[in-house]
This record gives structure tokens, sequence and C-alpha cells, in this order.
């Protein structure tokens, strides 16, 4: 409280010239508003146009969307390989397919990259032997082609 005692006469001041402030400000602000009141009222009704214009552009371009959430079961079905070890035959596949064992001796020589006069060679038999051997193998397989052949049979663990 000392100090407002101390500074009395600067607030007494400071508070005479904010009234003086106010009230020439008021009075020039009546002056004004006599003297330009026409220009006053059209600014405060095109100001308050553009605002609304701009909500009503707004309001009518905004894109209506609509989420609509469907719930619908899905089943799927998965194919399952199962492999015993890699260091053994699936025995079971070989006997659904109904490959013979001279069969699977030459998928196995197809498997490991060898060509039918090779694989003839190999196994002591005829070319013819070998190209009857492998188109039942196609059949059985249900494939085309010897790499297609191999593909199938490593898949299905008959060789390895």
């Amino acid at each position: 409280m000392g100090w407002l005692l101390r500074y009395k006469f600067v607030f007494f001041y400071g508070t005479a010239l904010a009234m003086l402030l106010f009230i020439l400000s008021w009075l020039e602000l009546k002056l004004v508003m006599r003297d330009h009141a026409f220009a006053i009222y059209t600014a405060a009704i095109c100001i308050i146009f553009t605002v609304l214009g701009i909500w009503l552009a707004i309001q009518l371009v905004k894109p209506k969307v609509e989420t609509k959430i469907i719930e619908k079961e899905i089943v799927v079905e998965k194919e399952i390989f199962i492999r015993v070890d890699s260091n053994t035959v699936n025995q079971r596949e070989i006997n659904k397919l109904g490959i013979s064992k001279r069969e699977l001796d030459v998928l196995n020589l197809i498997g490991a990259g060898l060509s039918n006069d090779e694989i003839a060679d190999k196994l002591f038999v005829s070319l013819n032997t070998v190209k009857t051997h492998s188109s039942n193998l196609f059949l059985k397989l249900d494939v085309k082609r010897r790499t297609q052949a191999v593909e199938k049979a490593k898949r299905l663990n008959i060789i390895q």
C-alpha cells in the first residue's frame, strides 16, 4: 500500500488521461457513426452475407458419406501338407498315386537331373522303358513336364 501513496499523483494523472481518452474516443465514434453511418451499415451487411455464403457453400458442397458395416462370415479351407521327416518318403502318397518301385527310381533320377539316356544306362533298361515309366509318372502326378513332375513329387515328399 505504501507504493500507492508514494505514486498517487501518477495514478491520478493516468486515470484522468484514460477517462479523457475514453470520452474523446466515444465522441469520435458518435461523429463517425453520424457521418459514415451508411458505409458502416453496408460493411456490416456485407460481412454477414459473406460469412453466410461461405457457410452455405460448405454445407452444399460437403460430400454425404454414409458408412455401412457389413459383417459376413468367411470360411477358408487350407491345404495342409504334413512332412514326417526330410529323410523319409511319403509312402502313403506313393501308394495312393499307384507309383511302382521302378517308376519311383525313374522319378528320383529325373529329379537328379539325368536325361532319359542316362537313366536307361543307370537302371540297365531300354530307352523306351524309361519313356514309358516317365509318361506313366506324368499321368499319375497329373503334370506335363519333367520339371513339374519333380516339383510336385518334392512337394508331396515322394522324392528328396
